[in-house]
């Protein structure tokens, strides 16, 4: 066993202070003062060694995880102590031990158990960062070293401006000195000078503002950033680098809380014009709102486990933000503007122990399903156009509230439906496929409109004026698979709602409890490099001519065949066969949702109907159980 001392400096005290781009020098309107070139040559002043109790960190010979006794020897020479959080400086009455498996590292990361020491953290973080898989040609400390000599020898910080992949947004300076705001600047203009790929990169300021508190100097941080930045382990991302990448995030953060937070969803969608505006700040909440001591403990948990965990703690902080409102301590009447500010004073509402704990008491599914939800926005973005920086997000009002028409429900009830719908879908503007008022009743005209479209929304409403229907993820052209037999298809993204008398969504039981299943076993890893993804555009099924009402969502190819559907029923081993009846037509009728019951049946003449608790959807009846049919509607999704 190995066993190293740390050493621990600090003093109280704690603020957070955010400084506009432009006056940091984006466009040199800063006095020369305010931004000293050189700020890595900082004096640091010592603290006496018998002035603290020193912890012992001990680690497994049979681990890799070696804490170099050298390493970090500076670290927090950028740090105003006095912003800083109060640290513990309790003597230890005996060793601190760091295990050595990730997964007691993860319990300890989410326990904070670093918290509390200022160097045990620095070079946790370091070594960490150090084992990200990254490409075989990452920028290290010796090519930043180099790099900022030739860029900032002989002028001063303020005469380079900021990369562009910035954007207008605010550079968080948390507990830095005016040293540590200057190498945060040096370190993302390097950035911008070594990896010109990158095109839009709204987080990289926070990243690299946290971690310089915790680095010996500004070669180190721009070494630990860089590795996540070049980070290429499967199904792993931690920053995204392009437009494109950022808001494929952001929708999958909205599709996340649509399905984990359905009360924050339905008070938002039921008070904001423009849902997804909402959710693209998501990312700003935790690296730019968050206080420091708030910030670094998540990304504690962030460098071990991910972007999945800030898809957690988002979700957390919606949830918190709704349970204010509830309660009366918040009025939602500027979601967007009362959530930024919530976030910001998240210590008068819960402790940074209880924000983590309500984070991972969220079960979501696993990396890999999350990553194919992300790929599947990024495809129906780039197929959108959406591939550089918008100004303005409306493409995100699909449903006109002017041109919208239904004969079954309104343009609202039909925006609150649309923005339960997957973010890569709701893109696109509803269209109408087939309507008993227009087509007849008649199953068969009903299949021969539909077929060819994916998804499909089902609209019902009975003669008591009751409305239901259902979100249907798969082609009904999947029915003739299985020939005359009768047999369900679909996704787990498929849903059944009522709209009246009142609003409410029943998603896939695996959704709200994930632990009753399990995902399929990963195919062993194979070390050889992936092959570049492309991009092609699906076509209709045989016998369809292409419309422009024809949702056409790119499909990835590459060496390993077609990219998986999200939520497909393969990637999980499920309990029993009633947990994946999601829909099935025949001659007799259709159906949606089974075991123990329906959720819908709808029979041949599109007539009567019928709805039931089913263990598919875990949904109550939708409206009176057996019921007459008045009005029906199919929508599809019109690909502009």
């Amino acid at each position: 066993m190995l066993q190293v001392g740390l050493g621990l400096p600090g003093s109280p005290g704690g603020a957070v202070e955010d400084l506009p781009l432009d006056k940091l020098g984006k466009r040199n309107r800063s006095p020369s003062a305010l931004l000293h070139s050189g700020g890595g040559d900082m004096e640091t002043t010592q603290e006496p060694a018998d002035s603290l109790q020193i912890p012992v960190l001990i680690i497994s010979d049979a681990e890799t995880w070696d804490i170099d006794a050298s390493s970090c020897v500076g670290c927090g020479q950028f740090v105003d102590w006095d912003k800083m959080p109060e640290l513990d400086r309790q003597p230890s009455t005996h060793s601190q031990s760091l295990p050595h498996t990730s997964k007691e590292l993860k319990k300890l990361a989410r326990a904070g158990h670093w918290a509390t020491d200022h160097a045990l953290r620095a070079r946790a973080y370091h070594q960490i960062i150090q084992r990200i898989p990254c490409r075989l040609v990452t920028p290290d400390a010796l090519v930043y070293r180099d790099v900022a000599s030739r860029l900032f020898g002989k002028q001063s910080v303020s005469s380079h401006p900021l990369p562009e992949f910035l954007g207008e947004g605010t550079l968080p300076t948390y507990c830095l000195t005016m040293e540590g705001v200057t190498a945060v600047k040096k370190i993302l203009i390097c950035l911008g000078n070594l990896f010109p790929d990158i095109t839009y990169g709204p987080v990289l300021p926070a990243a690299v503002a946290l971690l310089l508190h915790y680095s010996e100097d500004e070669a180190q941080c721009f070494e630990n950033v860089s590795r996540l930045i070049a980070c290429n382990e499967a199904h792993t991302s931690y920053i995204d680098q392009s437009f494109l990448a950022h808001q494929a995030s952001c929708m999958t953060f909205g599709d996340l809380a649509s399905k984990h937070c359905p009360a924050a969803h339905r008070l938002i969608a039921s008070t904001c014009e423009n849902v997804f505006e909402v959710y693209s700040e998501w990312l700003g909440w935790i690296f730019g709102d968050l206080p420091f001591d708030y910030a670094i403990r998540v990304l504690d948990v962030f460098l071990l486990e991910g972007q999945k965990v800030l898809y957690r703690i988002a979700l957390a902080l919606l949830m918190q933000y709704r349970l204010l409102v509830t309660s009366g301590e918040l009025e939602a009447t500027n979601v967007q503007g009362e959530l930024k500010a919530f976030v910001q004073n998240v210590k008068k509402h819960m402790a940074a122990d209880k924000l983590l704990e309500r984070a991972f008491g969220i079960r979501l599914f696993s990396h890999k399903e999350i990553w194919l939800l992300q790929m599947a926005n990024r495809k129906a973005l780039a197929e959108k156009g959406i591939t550089v920086v918008q100004r303005r997000q409306l493409f995100h009002l699909a449903v006109d509230m002017l041109k919208f028409s239904s004969t079954i429900v309104t343009a609202q009830e039909m925006r609150i439906v649309w923005s339960w719908i997957p973010k890569r879908f709701s893109l696109f503007p509803p269209v109408l496929l087939f309507s008993t008022s227009e087509n007849g009743y008649s199953l068969q005209r009903f299949y021969s409109c539909c077929e060819g479209y994916e998804p499909t929304v089902l609209l019902i409403k009975t003669a008591q004026g009751e409305v239901c229907g259902a979100f249907l993820s798969s082609d009904w052209n999947e029915r003739k698979k299985s020939g005359a037999a009768s047999s369900f298809f679909g996704t787990g993204e498929c849903f059944v709602f009522s709209v009246r008398p009142e609003m409410e969504r029943y998603e896939w039981v695996f959704v709200k409890k994930p632990e009753l299943t399990k995902a399929v076993p990963r195919a062993p890893r194979q070390r050889s490099p992936s092959p570049v993804p492309r991009i092609r555009v699906s076509s209709p099924p045989d016998g369809h001519k292409a419309s422009s009402h024809h949702l056409t969502v790119p499909v990835l190819e590459s060496a390993r065949g077609r990219l998986s559907p999200f939520l497909a029923i393969r990637h999980f081993l499920l309990p029993s066969k009633t947990a994946s009846m999601f829909m099935s037509g025949t001659r007799e009728g259709i159906i949606i949702g089974g075991g123990g019951g329906q959720a819908l049946y709808i029979d041949a003449d599109l007539c009567y109907g019928r709805t039931e608790h089913c263990e598919t959807f875990d949904n109550p009846p939708l409206c009176q159980e057996n019921f007459q049919v008045q009005l029906l509607e199919a929508w599809g999704f019109q690909n502009a």
